[in-house]
This record gives C-alpha cells, structure tokens and sequence, in this order.
C-alpha cells in the first residue's frame, strides 16, 4: 500500500506544484500530515497557511444555518427580504445555498479574485439581475455570487461584519486558531506555473471585499481538519448534527451538492466537503461523515492540485516511510535560455499538437492530445540532441525567418510548424482538404 508520503510525492510531481501540504485523520483524529515544498525562494511546510478559496463557502453556509435554526430566517425567504439585491431579491437562501438560484456564476465587473473589492452597495449597484443564465430550479449552475449575497445577509442579521461573525461563531468555538481573514507571516507566497517554461509567476494576494464570503479566508491543513471533522459531527456551540445531515443531503436528483457543501462518491465513499481556487492557490477538503476519515490538501499553484481526486489517493494510503521512488517536479530558473525561449509553446506535425516545454534543462515534447511525454532533447552546439523517444540520437534543428524569427523546427526530415501545414515551410506533398 502506498504511503502517505509517497502518495504526496505523487500528487507534487504530477501537478507540478511549488507546494502542497496535505494531512490526514482517521475516525476524526489526525494520523499525518506533511509537506513537499520547491519553493527557490521561501521555506513553506505543513503547519504553513493557504489561501482555501471556496472552502470559504461552506463556514457561510454553516452560519446561514445558524440563522435558521434560531428561527431568524428560512430557506424560502428570498434573499431579498435581508439584502436588497436587485435583479436577484426573489433568489431564496435554499436556491442560493445549492447554486440552483439561475446567477451567473461570477459577478459583473472586473475579474473579482484578482482585484480588491469594493463595498457591498458597489456590488449590488453592478448586479442588475440581467447576467442570470437560468430561472430558479431549473438547474445546478455555480454562482460565486449567490454566497457574497448569503454572506451579506449573516452580516445584517447579526448586525457585525461577516468576518466577525465567522470568528466569534465559528473559529473560536471550533479552536481553529490559525485560520484568518487575512495571509499570515508564515503564509505560502501563492505561485502559478508557466505551462511551457516551467517558470514560477507570482499571483496577487487581493482583499475580496464584499465577495469575501465566497472565497477569502486563509489557513493550514491542521486547522481545516478541524473543521472537517466538525462536518462530521457538529458541535453543540456552533451547528447540530442533524442541521448537517441536512446540508450534506443533494438538492435535486442529478446533483452533487447539497446546502453548501459538495459531495463526491469515490472509492465506495460518499464524501462532504469542498473544493477551492484562488490565483495561486487550490484547495481540497473532504470527510466521510460515517467513518470521521477526512482528507485535506492546499497547493501553492492556480492549478495542477486536482483537487477532486486528492481524498481517493490519500483514503487508499496508510502510515510508512516515504521510498523516495518519486522525484519532485522542480521549477526551471528564470530566465529561460534564449536559445530555447522562442521554441516554447504549441507546434504541429502536420495537423498532430504538440507542445514544447523546458524543464531540468531539457526540451520536452507532449502530445496535446494525451498529455504523454513523447520525446526529450537537449542542447546542442548545432540544435537539440534526442535523448528520449523516437529521435533518440537525432538533432532538432531551428530554421529561422531572414528577420531571425523561428520559421520550423526539423529533425530527420520531420518538420514541425507553428500551423498546420504552414505553407511557408518545406513540407512535402503538402495537405489535402477531406472529401
């Protein structure tokens, strides 16, 4: 069976991820957790914070229905009756809580995770009701939107800021001491990976404003176990049991998502929980309310962590030593080479894509297709020698334009385009349109 350690490993080189911190619990107690960091320029372990994105959603559904237990609101109100929202006033809290309310899925405006933002009122002003994509209960449609306005009502019910309420009714009772509106000092720096180059980007840490309930709050792996195992069980000072049987059951037939929850079928489980994304960041958590087994993962990356498949990988590992068997992905310094740095990117032979990547010091080679590594070249005085695949021994030469921009790319008669079938390069026979 593989190990935790090994089952990180695994997750890390597959995703290409700067970091990832994961950790595991067992009938609600914490077995493992750890750590796999390449991060050049900042030590990251597993007691680090991660931006959690929309993991966010479920604490702002779990304080809706604190709400509506205490007889504050119900699940048919319309949203409208606590927040003035427009276009969107007759949405219910059960419609939005389920993300079958008919909102599109991001709000008007600019890209709302990659810039600060603005006052509620801003909010409500540029949301109109004219981006809906569906009538209420038509179906499942996810609206990042919907939770802001949840959010806003928990605020003006309770008569505090929504991150207020989150941190008395929520954090502290929970003991979830490490998990803040705000990055901490120790917080991973949030990186993307440039798809060809290999290369580190830095992505920017935003104050969400009135979006805040849908996707802002950091924090660490040791900390959302917590919060997994809460899930689980409720707790008598924050939620009951039976409230989160009712969050965790499907709203509609063909749907995986219940009351601010999400929920995945794998490995003979059904499991709660949710998934995350912020610029630099993805998020995975997940429990099996039967058993108390919870998986948590955060990756220092945009994407890459495969957050949907993370709590099969891990529920299938057990405690062990890590076999080393797996080599970490590691970035490629900034700059690239400039003998490389114009070859990168998508080339065709004929109307096959392929993509050109460069890692370790070698040039990859992937079918677009597939994803598979087909060959591996490095430099050379005259080109690109292959050391892997099927021009293993052959030379990838560059041709270039009279301007000294790249025209193709050869190697054994093989020519490689930019295009499909450029017909400013010497490719034979040329291609023919289908009957």
């Amino acid at each position: 069976m593989t190990s935790y350690d090994d089952a990180l490993a695994a997750l890390q080189a597959a995703g290409r991820l700067p970091s990832v911190s994961a950790a595991v619990a067992r009938g609600g107690t914490p077995v493992w957790q750890g750590c796999v960091s390449v991060l050049p320029d900042r030590e990251v372990t597993s007691a680090s914070s991660y931006r959690i994105g929309s993991i966010t959603k479920t604490l702002t559904a779990v304080l809706v229905l604190q709400l509506r237990d205490e007889g504050l609101l119900s699940l048919d109100d319309p949203i409208g009756r606590f927040v003035p929202a427009g276009g969107y006033a007759s949405a219910t809290v059960r419609d939005l809580l389920a993300h079958t309310a008919g909102l599109q899925s991001e709000p008007a405006g600019p890209w709302w995770e990659r810039v600060d933002g603005g006052s509620v009122a801003e909010l409500l002003a540029a949301n109109d009701g004219s981006g809906r994509v569906a009538a209420a209960g038509d179906y499942y449609h996810y609206s990042n939107l919907g939770f802001a306005l949840l959010g806003e009502a928990v605020a003006r019910l309770r008569g505090e800021s929504w991150w207020s309420v989150v941190r008395s009714r929520l954090l502290e009772p929970l003991g979830m001491t490490a998990t803040a509106y705000d990055p901490p000092a120790d917080h991973a720096p949030g990186r993307s990976v440039d798809h060809f180059a290999h290369t580190l980007w830095a992505e920017p840490h935003t104050d969400t404003g009135a979006m805040a309930p849908a996707g802002q709050l950091w924090s660490t792996v040791g900390d959302l176990l917590r919060w997994a195992d809460f899930l689980a069980t409720g707790h008598p000072g924050v939620l009951s049991a039976s409230t989160l049987d009712e969050m965790a059951t499907p709203v509609g037939a063909a749907s995986a998502y219940g009351l601010g929850l999400r929920l995945l079928s794998t490995g003979g489980r059904t499991l709660v929980g949710h998934t995350g994304s912020m610029p630099g960041f993805v998020a995975s958590l997940f429990v099996d309310r039967t058993t108390r087994d919870a998986v948590v993962a955060l990756a220092d990356a945009t994407t890459g962590l495969g957050a949907e498949r993370v709590p099969e990988l891990f529920l299938a590992a057990s405690p062990g030593p890590a076999s080393g068997a797996v080599a970490p992905w590691r970035p490629s310094p900034r700059p690239v080479p400039a003998v490389v740095a114009d070859l990168l990117g998508v080339w065709f032979w004929g109307n096959t894509g392929l993509g050109l990547e460069w890692t370790g010091g070698e040039l990859l080679v992937r079918d677009l297709r597939s994803g598979e590594l087909e060959e591996r070249f490095t430099p050379t005085g005259d080109g690109f020698l292959g050391i892997d695949g099927y021009h293993r021994g052959e030379t990838l030469r560059v041709a270039r334009r009279a301007d000294g921009t790249v025209g193709h790319l050869e190697c054994a008669t093989f020519i490689w385009t930019r295009t499909p079938y450029d017909p400013d390069a010497p490719i034979p026979g040329g291609p023919a349109p289908a009957a």
